[in-house]
């Protein structure tokens, strides 16, 4: 949350008379390459036909930090409560002595629920 507040960012649209040809965010866009030429009272201009429209979307520049004593004791107690609890659930559990290490199942002949075709659904 606090990188994508500070992040700066630059849209830049380029058109070519009222066609969009490229939008870039984060490197140059290409522009148009269609120039037209005007013709006035003799003399001959290069007009562009290109516009381009930047806009700029600005992050935050100073982010406001606070400590733990700035605040509320309601607040103060749930930052507690939550980390003593969070802090309980990585805790490892005692080690039990397993009394059927030694056991080993009977082998199986016949599976009786294949043979008799009888299934839990």
């Amino acid at each position: 949350m606090v990188l994508f507040s500070t992040v700066s960012l630059t849209i830049e649209r380029h058109y070519c008379g009222d066609v969009l040809v490229d939008v870039s965010i984060f490197s140059e866009g290409k522009e148009c390459s269609a120039n037209s030429f005007d013709s006035k009272e003799g003399a001959i201009a290069k007009v562009s036909c290109c516009k381009s429209h930047i806009d700029v979307v600005q992050g935050q520049n100073t982010l406001a930090f606070t400590t733990f004593t700035d605040l509320e004791y309601t607040q103060q107690l749930f930052v507690n409560s939550y980390i003593y609890s969070f802090s309980k659930l990585f805790e490892d559990l005692p080690k039990r002595k397993t009394l059927y290490n030694n056991y080993h199942p009977p082998k199986l002949i016949v599976d009786l629920h294949v043979v008799n075709n009888i299934f839990l659904i």
